[in-house]
C-alpha cells in the first residue's frame, strides 16, 4: 500500500505508535501544541481540514519521530466563537465559563459586552463579568451602576482593582474560577494581561515557551493560550486576543430573545406567539422596558439601553448577506 499523502507533514510514525488522547493548549495557524495526560507537550498538525482543532479541544493524536498528527477532534461540549459577514473566529472549546473583563477606564462598550454574553448563552456557557479599576471611585461608581441590569439578570458581576500589590477583589475572582475552565475576554487596555499574570505568575514564561515551540523561534505569539492554575483541581485559564468587533452572524434574529435573559423573562406574556417584541400590541417585553410610554405602570425591569441593543442587533442580523 502506498504512503499516505499526509505522512510527509510530520515524518514517519514509529511502527509501535498508537493513537493517544491529548489536550490542545496552544494554537497558531494550523499548528497546535498538544498536552499528553502525563504533561508532555508536542507540536501537532491536523490531518486534513476536518481535524482543525482549537485550544480546549480534546483530541486523538498519533506521535511521529518528533512531532505528531491530530487524527481526530473529540466531540465538543461547546465552541465559543464569533462570526462576521466574511469569516468565523473560534476562541476556544469545552469551556465552563467566560470571564468578560471590562474597566471603569477606558469606558466599556455595553454593545460588545452584550454580544459576548449572547454568544455564550447560545453555547450554554456560564458568564462572569468583572469590572476593573475599583480604585478609581469617581469613574467606577457610574460604571458599576451601568452593570446593574446584568446583576438583575443573574450574571455574576465582581469589582476588581489590579493597581496595588494586594489586587483588591482578586480572591473573589479566583473563587469563581476554581475547578472550571475559563476563557478571559476583554478589549485592550482593561488589564487583561495584568490579570492573567496575577492569576498565573508563570504565564509570561509559558507564553514564551509556547510561542517558540509553535513558531520555531519566530517573534510571533499564539492567538490563544491555555494556562493551568491548579491542574489537580481542574482549574484552567485560557487567554485570548483582544477584539474590537464581535459578530453574531451565526445567530438568527428570532433567536435573540431567548439569548437575552431580561428579554426572555417576559416573552411568555406576549399576546402573539410570533411576537418580535418590537412593535406588536400586547407585547409583554415592551411592557417592561424602562422609559417606554407604552408600558403603563408595570415594572420596568428591562433597561432602555438593553432594549435598544436588542433592536439594533435584530436589524443587523435581519439584513440579507451579500
Amino acid at each position: 500500500m502506498g504512503r499516505s499523502k499526509h505522512s510527509t507533514q510530520v515524518g514517519a510514525a514509529p511502527a509501535t505508535a498508537t493513537v493517544q488522547p491529548g489536550l490542545v493548549v496552544g494554537s497558531h495557524g494550523r499548528h497546535c501544541l498538544v498536552e499528553s495526560p502525563d504533561g508532555e507537550r508536542r507540536i501537532c498538525h491536523p490531518r486534513g481540514k476536518k481535524s482543525q482543532a482549537v485550544v480546549g479541544d480534546r483530541v486523538q493524536w498519533l506521535p511521529s519521530t518528533d512531532e505528531g498528527t491530530i487524527e481526530r477532534v473529540d466531540t465538543r461540549r461547546n465552541l465559543f466563537y464569533r462570526q462576521d459577514e466574511i469569516r468565523t473566529k473560534s476562541f476556544a472549546a469545552n469551556l465552563d465559563q467566560i470571564l468578560m473583563l471590562v474597566a471603569a477606564e477606558p469606558d466599556f462598550s455595553e454593545h460588545q459586552l452584550a454580544r459576548a454574553l449572547i454568544a455564550a448563552e447560545a453555547e450554554h456557557i456560564r458568564a462572569l463579568i468583572v469590572l476593573n479599576k475599583s480604585d478609581l471611585p469617581g469613574l467606577f461608581s457610574p460604571a458599576w451602576e451601568r452593570l446593574a441590569p446584568y446583576r438583575r439578570m443573574g450574571y455574576g458581576v465582581l469589582p476588581l482593582s489590579l493597581k496595588d500589590t494586594g489586587a483588591s477583589g482578586l480572591a473573589e475572582v479566583q473563587a469563581e474560577l476554581a475547578g472550571r475552565t475559563t476563557l478571559i475576554l476583554g478589549p485592550s487596555g482593561v488589564g487583561k494581561s495584568t490579570l492573567v499574570n496575577r492569576l498565573v505568575p508563570s504565564a509570561l514564561a509559558q507564553t514564551g515557551e509556547i510561542s517558540q515551540a509553535l513558531n520555531s523561534g519566530r517573534h510571533t505569539t499564539t492567538t490563544t493560550t491555555w494556562y493551568w492554575m491548579d491542574k489537580p483541581a481542574g482549574t484552567a485559564l485560557i487567554d485570548s486576543p483582544g477584539f474590537q468587533e464581535f459578530g453574531l452572524h451565526h445567530i438568527e434574529p428570532t433567536q435573540l430573545p431567548a439569548l437575552m435573559p431580561d428579554i426572555a423573562a417576559h416573552t411568555g406574556e406576549c399576546r402573539f406567539y410570533n411576537c418580535t417584541h418590537r412593535h406588536e400590541p400586547g407585547c409583554g417585553v415592551i411592557a417592561h422596558v424602562e422609559g417606554d410610554e407604552r408600558n403603563g405602570n408595570s415594572d420596568a425591569d428591562i433597561s432602555a439601553m438593553r432594549y435598544r441593543i436588542y433592536n439594533e442587533l435584530f436589524d443587523e442580523l435581519s439584513r440579507p448577506a451579500y
